[in-house]
């Protein structure tokens, strides 16, 4: 089979890599994309690399990536206009006033902004121009937009001619507006959107995030252990329970590291701010996980009862020990307990991290078992045999 993988990039993500590899934005598309997987953000080829030793063909395409894809296109023959010199931190701040502006009370300011509007959407022309041609030209049997927020379905809708199916992933907070009848299936790692979709009449199924082994080949294991708590993660009003987490924490704890982005959301007497590291991307998260003793997680409120998210496999599979919010479905992934620890409040979560940093012994134990288990049950290699099963009942 033939898949090709369709995902977005954080802006703030793009800019850092930009910004680490000079003169990148004139490399050309391999080499931009090879970049790109080198360091290991997101999904990275997880996806793709394995699909590829089970014997299919797998491509990836960054949409978003104003460079890249525009790389692709010039490659290609196609008549496409270079990046603009626009700063993408500007682009993206003025992306930020519209959606303020829109829901402002104060709709006068509106005509003021639709100038700069205008502009941007122009500039945004490439995007699906870009993004259809590279359709064209693979000719997957199956195409997986994992990026269902930032591809709308009227583009998808039009694109089911060239593909045999259609497939939508996401487990984030569904966009409004869209009508997701175009995908002929759409997989989430969390079951409240299974059965949201299957209610809506639309095929769904169960498909869980994993760990990429690679990882473990780029980052150093000799760390010992030098970080006592860390977390790595979104910070913003999509996460409040996380904040509050956090912010607890951090008045008990001084040793508490914090990364992420949304910083600027919080407020300014939040605890949180005196915690602050920055921004931590794809192999440098990674070393921290490693780094550390004790990594928390803690998920969205739209993963509901349901634990899912990426951390659970990341921080495990890197041999760091994992206290994760108590959700009914953990067991089914890790032994409670045994291969990491979940707390019901901040208050039980603060004993937890006491208790495991002052017993090693039992905190290495629980680390071990973890990242065991992670190899053994979660990796990518094991979740694209299970995304080739499920896709062979819909072709």
């Amino acid at each position: 089979m033939k898949f090709l993988i369709l995902n977005t990039d954080y802006p703030e993500f793009l800019r850092w890599l930009y910004a680490q590899h000079p003169g990148l934005e004139n490399a050309p598309y391999e080499e931009q994309m090879r970049v790109r997987m080198k360091s290991l953000f997101g999904m990275a080829d997880f996806y793709s690399s394995n699909l590829r030793k089970l014997g299919h063909e797998a491509w990836d395409i960054f949409a978003n990536n104003e460079f890249m894809q525009k790389a692709w296109a010039r490659e290609h023959g196609m008549p496409i206009e270079k990046p603009m010199l626009m700063g993408r931190r500007v682009r993206t701040i003025l992306q930020q006033a519209r959606r303020i502006a829109a829901k402002t009370p104060l709709r006068y300011l509106k005509p003021l902004f639709r100038p700069v509007w205008r502009s941007l959407d122009s500039q945004q022309s490439w995007f699906y121009d870009i993004l259809a041609a590279q359709i064209k030209n693979y000719k997957p049997d199956v195409l997986l937009n994992q990026a269902m927020d930032g591809i709308n379905s009227r583009f998808m809708r039009q694109m089911k001619p060239y593909v045999q199916l259609l497939v939508g992933q996401i487990a984030s907070p569904l966009p409004q507006g869209e009508d997701f009848g175009c995908y002929d299936l759409v997989i989430s790692s969390l079951p409240n959107f299974v059965e949201y979709f299957l209610n809506q009449g639309i095929r769904s199924e169960l498909h869980r995030l994993g760990f990429g082994t690679k990882v473990l080949e780029m980052i150093d294991p000799k760390d010992n252990k030098t970080l006592p708590i860390s977390f790595v993660g979104n910070l913003s009003y999509a996460h409040e329970e996380r904040v509050r987490l956090l912010e607890h924490l951090c008045k008990r704890f001084d040793n508490i590291r914090i990364w992420g982005k949304g910083i600027e959301s919080l407020p300014q007497d939040s605890p949180t701010r005196q915690h602050y590291m920055g921004q931590a991307w794809g192999k440098e998260m990674y070393q921290i996980l490693c780094s550390s003793k004790v990594t928390l997680n803690c998920h969205g409120k739209w993963s509901g009862e349901y634990a899912n998210n990426c951390r659970l496999y990341e921080a495990t599979g890197v041999g760091t020990l994992l206290i994760t919010d108590w959700k009914v479905n953990l067991h089914k992934m890790f032994e409670i307990g045994k291969e990491v620890v979940a707390y019901r409040s901040p208050e039980e979560c603060s004993e937890l991290i006491q208790y495991y940093l002052e017993h090693d012994d039992e905190r290495e134990a629980i680390a071990c078992a973890g990242q065991q288990r992670t190899l053994r049950e979660h990796t990518y290699y094991q979740r694209m045999q299970e995304l080739v099963e499920i896709v062979r009942k819909y072709l």
